[in-house]
This record gives C-alpha cells, structure tokens and sequence, in this order.
C-alpha cells in the first residue's frame, strides 16, 4: 500500500513513524509546506518526500524522478485551516482519507468538505482516538452489557499540563472545539445516546493571552442526554500536575472510571490515600500512543476493504455540533438545544 502524508509537525511526526513501519505500507510519500522538514522527517522515518502538496497529489516520487504508483490513501495532518481543502481534494482525487479533528472550525466549512465526500462516495475517517483507547473500550463494553444498570451520570474531563503556544490559540477554535470536541465525541461513543441540550460556561483568568484571543483556559459544561442521563464535562490548559484524561461512569448498579491508573496526575487528600505519580502523563502522544496506532490501523484495513468505518465525518460533524452549542450557550449564559445548532 502506498500512503501519502501531508503534514509534518508533532502529530504528523508521530503518524509518520507508525505508518513507516506499519507491514501493510509499502511506501509513505510525506508533504508539507515547509519542504524542508519534511524531508527531514523521511529521512528520519525511512520515507520519501514529495516536493510539494501538489507533488504528492501527482504521487510524483522525490527529486524529479519518473512517477510512483497512484496513491492507495491519504493522511492529514497538516494546519487546520487546511483540512477541508484538503478533504475536498483528495476526495475529487478518489482518495480514502484519515484526517486529524477538526474538519474544519466552523459548521459551513464542515458541511462543504463532508458534501464532497459524500458526491464522490469516498472514504473519511476521523481522528478521535480515544475510541481506541483500552479504557474507553473496555466502558463502552460495560454499558451496552449493562454491567452499571441505568447510567444516570457522567463525569468527563480533560486537563492540559500547559498551555499551548499563544499563536496557536487563534487558530484552534477556541476550547470547546479544539479540547472538549474530543469528550463529546466519545461521551457519545460510550453511551450509545445523543446530547439534546448544554450549557456551558468559560473562565479566562488564567494567561493574558487567553483574553486576548477571546478564548477561554478553563470551562465546563453541563450536557443531557436523550434518556436523561446528565453529563459534567471540563477541561483546562493549566494543570499544572500533568496530563489528565478521565471519564467516570455511575449507574444504579455499579460505577466504572476510565484513566484512573499509576500515572493519573492526582493525589489524595487522605491521610492514607494514594501520592502523586513519579511520572504522571506529561501529554496526549504519551497518554495515547496505543490508541493512535490503533486508529491508522484502523485505517489501513478500512482501506483495504477489511472493516467499516470506525469514525466518519457524520460522528465528527455531531462533536463539532455539540462545541458550537457550547459556544452560543457562553456567549448568551443560557441553556442551548442542539435541535438550535444547524447541520
């Protein structure tokens, strides 16, 4: 198989290294903006480098030599600005797509990218990989098995140890959409139900820079499910503990948490009670590497016509949907139905 990659910097790095040496990928050709590092990175991951993102549409191979064979698939991991571009391309192209969250940052851009795909009938898998994660399955199991009896809370979250670089933040989308998207996502992979309304609120009085890019560091949001079930979901850049990635799950039945492990950067209060970790999480390659191999595995045998679609556009569409609910109950203080959030 023969894989194209556009997009080299941490996250593409990372999926760089796993598809090298992945038996099913024969050929990874990697693109980026910056030529440069790019082939810096294939010199590194043992692939080749295509002089350009346009070069790599042509599946031209490196140096001006005579073309490869076509592509079988592509990776995107590039700016964010860039997926719907991206996704639109490669779906005119026919090419099956692995895409890093976000489709796009806003639902009309969404919308346009998924239209392509869906006129051109090909594939668009997302990346929300904590369906991948063993804890996160290993709930998901539990629920639909029943093992906790009626679900009547949920308990997500997800804390940064540090904040990202203050030019990102304009470019992310803001917290809802770049952080939480990840916990709606799977909240509704768990559960198997659908948010009907949210309310959310933000503080910024963390870093000046948050206020500056009218992003917020901290939030939580309270979500109702369709069968009642009530879930609380927060998240900050400024856990200054590590990297802390959690779902709690109470039933009439019994209670399950996801994430609570040797590493969890957390300590009891309780005279007896557990210390902090020697090496808690520092961040989410570490926290979710297997998961991410998973997920290109994943890929890889949607391509080859060996499984169904783990996560497509339509599941990223509804995260996003339920960010953008979050967004306007912010803005306006005020409980939002998704029914209000077009798409």
């Amino acid at each position: 198989m023969r894989i194209g990659l556009i997009g080299t910097g941490r996250i593409g790095t990372f999926h760089s290294a796993v598809l090298a040496r992945h038996p099913d990928v024969e050929s990874l050709v990697v693109a980026d903006v910056d030529a440069a590092r790019a082939a810096d990175l294939a010199g590194r991951v043992g692939a080749v480098t295509a002089p350009s993102v346009d070069a790599l549409f042509e599946a031209g191979a490196p140096g001006g030599s005579p073309a490869g064979p076509p592509l079988d698939a592509l990776v995107i991991t590039a700016a964010t600005a860039a997926h719907a571009e991206l996704i639109g391309r490669a779906a005119r192209a026919g090419l099956p797509v692995f895409c890093e969250k976000p489709i796009a940052l806003d639902l009309p851009g969404t919308l346009a990218a998924l239209a392509e795909v869906e006129a051109a009938g090909t594939v668009l898998q997302l990346g929300f990989q904590r369906r991948f994660d063993a804890g996160y399955a290993a709930a998901r199991a539990a629920v639909r098995a029943g093992r906790l009896g009626r679900l009547h809370t949920v308990r997500a979250m997800t804390s940064d140890p540090a904040p990202p670089p203050a030019a990102y933040l304009p470019l992310s989308g803001g917290l809802y959409r770049d952080c939480l998207v990840h916990d709606f996502d799977v909240v509704r992979w768990v559960t198997g139900r659908e948010v009907e309304e949210v309310y959310a609120m933000g503080s910024d009085a963390g870093p000046l820079m948050f206020r500056t890019a009218g992003d917020v560091d901290t939030a939580a949001v309270l979500l109702t499910l369709d069968d009642g079930t009530l879930v609380t979901a927060t998240a900050t850049r400024c856990n200054g503990a590590g990297y802390d990635v959690r779902m709690e799950l109470a039933g009439e039945a019994d209670q399950l948490a996801v994430g609570l492990d040797d590493r969890t950067p957390i300590t009891s209060a309780e005279p007896d009670g557990p210390t902090a970790p020697d090496k808690p999480w520092p961040g989410f390659l570490e926290r979710f590497a297997p998961a991410y191999e998973a997920e290109l595995a994943a890929f890889v045998e949607v391509v080859r016509g060996e499984r169904a679609n783990p996560c497509d556009g339509r599941e990223a569409l509804q995260a996003l949907r339920i960010a953008e609910a979050c967004e306007l109950s912010r803005a306006e203080r005020r409980v939002v139905r998704l029914s209000e959030i077009q798409g």
